[in-house]
């Protein structure tokens, strides 16, 4: 049975489509509003907008609910890797064995980059920052492969086009770490699963007999794992919106990673350690910072506490603290910067004041933790969120484009001049 919602305005009424999702999620259908009515919507930030329908990602901020394709994000992180995850949210199921050894080795078959990209990142400068390198040359990528340009191109390209890009963001995201440190990049090592083979590409040339301790494997898969999907976010709509006029897949991931650079997106856990550090080179007074974030008239704010969609506890987060403090013990790093992490945690989980207003420790606060103990620098942890969201944006692209859904094209209420008259130069 159909239902409507109805909307009145100067004596004339419209009705409008109620849709109703699969978990119960209400929509209005504005589709028509404009035609209908001549009115639009003005929604700022799109806050309460669906842009579409979508089968991947279930997310509920009330009650800390996060599913990919069904599967609650609890029992991912504790029973699946990284690449099962990955094959769940681009093909929509669980792949049997044969599959995953199937997505496995295709993915292995494309982890080195051109050898001519090289000359890419020795244009860089010293020190530039890893996410504008990515950006770059992941766009650069669509030059090397020019089917992947093509408005018309096959099922099967597109899937080379997929299994590429996966294999060739880690080999990416190393090579710009790399540059910076002044050091050769390392080659892939195919024998390696996907996060060994990122771990080896980034540290392997700190000692020739480098081991990958499973304890930080174990937290890297988690971590990519939580990141790997979020709904309709800031990056996700960006690949959506670009991938809408049909531009290829390499340059809507470009976007993508531009828009997580955002200090109120991905780049939120450098923005933690930032913080830390502050605090850090203040003296360390920990009590002074905290009255500072309760002072509604400083404006001084914790990073990494609170989010926007999740009223209480981040889901994400319970499952990164256990992997967090498992790292810190396994590593036994001495660093005064997460011993004021630890101890900024210890009262924001007892203080009424944060406890009162569900502002928890998120998943930023616990990645940066773990990615400054691992020897990762700061400026790289945006990276290590893009490679974890990877998976998700090819999904959202690639559900789109199957979708053949329309390019986006918001609407806006103008507030500018009305027609005025031309001045010339000598009367102005």
């Amino acid at each position: 049975m159909n239902e409507f919602a109805q909307l009145t305005f100067e004596e004339k009424t419209i009705e409008l489509p109620v849709v109703r999702g699969t978990e119960q999620e209400i929509a209005l259908d504005i589709s028509k509003l404009r035609g209908q009515s001549g009115l639009i919507t003005l929604d700022r930030g799109f806050k309460n907008t669906g842009a579409t329908h979508s089968a991947i990602t279930y997310l509920d901020g009330e009650k800390g609910i996060l599913r990919y394709r069904g599967y609650s994000i609890e029992e991912l992180a504790e029973n699946a890797t990284f690449e099962e995850v990955s094959y769940l949210l681009i093909y929509g199921e669980l792949p049997t064995e044969e599959r995953l050894d199937w997505f496995n080795n295709s993915v292995s078959h494309h982890t080195l980059v051109h050898e001519n990209m090289k000359t890419f990142f020795h244009g860089f400068p010293l020190g530039a920052h890893p996410m504008g390198m990515l950006s770059a040359m992941v766009s650069t990528l669509s030059t090397f492969y020019p089917a992947a340009q093509n408005a018309n191109r096959s099922v099967e390209d597109i899937e080379l086009t997929i299994h590429r890009l996966i294999a060739k963001l880690p080999t990416l995201a190393a090579q710009a770490y790399k540059h910076n440190t002044g050091h050769p990049a390392v080659y892939p090592q195919n024998d390696l699963s996907y996060t060994e083979n990122f771990l080896y590409m980034m540290f392997g040339l700190r000692s020739e007999d480098y081991m990958i301790d499973p304890v930080v494997n174990s937290a890297l898969n988690k971590l990519l794992i939580l990141h790997a999907d979020h709904e309709q976010n800031c990056s996700t709509a960006t690949v959506r919106v670009v991938g809408s006029s049909r531009a290829n897949l390499y340059s809507s991931i470009s976007a993508g990673i531009s828009a997580l650079w955002g200090p109120l997106h991905g780049g939120a856990n450098q923005a933690v350690i930032e913080m830390l550090e502050q605090i850090k080179a203040d003296g360390g007074d920990l009590q002074k910072w905290i009255d500072k974030a309760k002072d509604k008239t400083d404006s001084f704010r914790l990073m990494g506490f609170g989010h926007r969609v999740y009223k209480n506890f981040d889901p994400r987060a319970k499952i990164i603290k256990v992997a967090a403090d498992e790292v810190l013990e396994a590593l036994g790093v001495d660093d005064p910067i997460l011993d004021i992490a630890k101890e900024l945690e210890a009262v924001a989980l007892k203080d009424e004041y944060f406890v009162s207003r569900g502002l928890y420790p998120n998943v930023d606060f616990y990645s940066g933790i773990i990615y400054r103990a691992l020897g990762i620098p700061t400026e790289m942890f945006t990276d290590m969120f893009a490679l974890g969201r990877l998976p998700g944006w090819i999904a959202q692209w690639k559900e789109m484009t199957e979708n053949n859904e329309p390019i986006g094209r918001p609407r806006q209420v103008y507030t500018g001049h009305t027609e005025r008259s031309f001045v010339p130069m000598s009367q102005r």
